[in-house]
C-alpha cells in the first residue's frame, strides 16, 4: 500500500477542539459515557467480550479518563435491579448547518417528545435546519479511525503492525498518520498498535464523511459554536459533520 496525501484534510483542529471540550466538561462527558454503557448493557448484556457495543462504550469512557470503578458501577447498575426504571432510547437526528454543512447527532434520551424540538431549536439558532432521517447519513460511513503523530513511528513499522491487524488504509498528512478500518476490526487494530508501543493521539469508531465542506475561518467558527451547542445538551452522545475546519477558527 502506498502512502496517500490527504489534501485539505484538517484533523488537528478538530482533535484539539474535542480534547479541549472534553477537559472543560469532563463531568458531563462521564455522565454521557455512563448512559451509553447502561444502554449497551441492557441491549446486549454485561459482558464486553460478547457485547461489542459495550466494548466501544467502555473504550469511550476510558478515553475521557473515567475511573474503572465508575465504569463498573454503571455496568452493575444497568444489569441489576437498582436502575431507577429509566429507559433510554437511541435516536439519530440529521440536518444542515451554515454553509450547507451536513450534521449528524446521536442522542440517548428518556423523552423523545422533549429532545426532538430542542434539537430543532438548536439547528435554527445556529442558522441551520433539521432534515428528514436518512437525508444526511448516506454521505457518511461508520469507520474506525486511529490518529498517530508522524514522528512517533515509521511508515514501515506502522504498515507492518496495522495491515496485519485489519487496517483498511493508512494515510499521511499534516504531521499525522490516519489509520482506518472497518468497525469490527477496530478493537483488534487498536490493541495491536498499543502492543507495538506506538502512542495514539486519538482512536474511535466514528462517522466519516465521503466529501467535505471546506470552511473559512468565519464559517469554521460558526460551525464550532453550533457543534458546542449540541454537545452541551445532556442527551447528545456524538456529533458528526463534514466540515473541514481550519485551525485558525479555534482562536475565534
Amino acid at each position: 500500500m502506498e502512502k496517500i496525501e490527504m489534501a485539505g484534510h484538517s484533523k488537528w483542529a478538530n482533535i484539539k477542539h474535542r480534547k479541549a471540550r472534553q477537559d472543560a466538561v469532563k463531568g458531563k462527558a462521564w455522565s454521557k459515557c455512563s448512559r451509553a454503557i447502561m444502554v449497551a448493557v441492557k441491549s446486549g448484556g454485561p459482558d464486553p467480550e460478547t457485547n461489542l457495543t459495550l466494548r466501544y462504550a467502555i473504550e469511550d469512557a476510558k478515553s475521557v479518563n473515567m475511573a474503572k470503578d465508575t465504569i463498573e458501577k454503571a455496568i452493575k447498575k444497568a444489569s441489576g435491579e437498582g436502575d431507577e426504571g429509566v429507559t433510554y432510547e437511541e435516536v439519530r437526528y440529521e440536518g444542515y448547518g451554515p454553509g450547507g454543512v451536513a450534521i449528524i447527532i446521536d442522542v440517548l434520551t428518556d423523552n423523545v417528545n422533549r429532545t426532538a424540538p430542542e434539537m430543532r431549536k438548536l439547528f435554527e439558532k445556529g442558522n441551520g435546519n433539521l432534515a428528514k432521517p436518512g437525508s444526511v447519513a448516506f454521505g457518511f460511513s461508520s469507520t474506525g479511525v486511529i490518529i498517530i503523530e508522524e514522528s512517533l513511528t515509521t511508515e514501515e513499522q506502522l504498515m507492518e503492525v496495522a495491515l496485519e491487524a485489519g487496517a483498511s488504509d493508512i494515510l499521511q498528512s499534516d504531521g499525522i498518520w490516519e489509520v482506518t478500518c472497518d468497525p469490527p476490526d477496530y478493537l483488534e487494530l487498536r490493541k495491536a498498535i498499543e502492543t507495538a508501543g506506538i502512542p495514539m493521539v486519538s482512536s474511535e469508531v466514528t462517522m466519516v464523511p465521503t466529501t467535505q465542506v471546506t470552511c473559512d475561518v468565519t464559517l469554521g467558527a460558526k460551525m464550532l459554536r453550533l457543534i458546542d451547542s449540541f454537545e452541551d445538551h445532556e442527551d447528545v452522545q456524538n456529533v458528526y459533520s463534514n466540515a473541514d475546519i481550519p485551525e485558525e477558527a479555534l482562536e475565534e
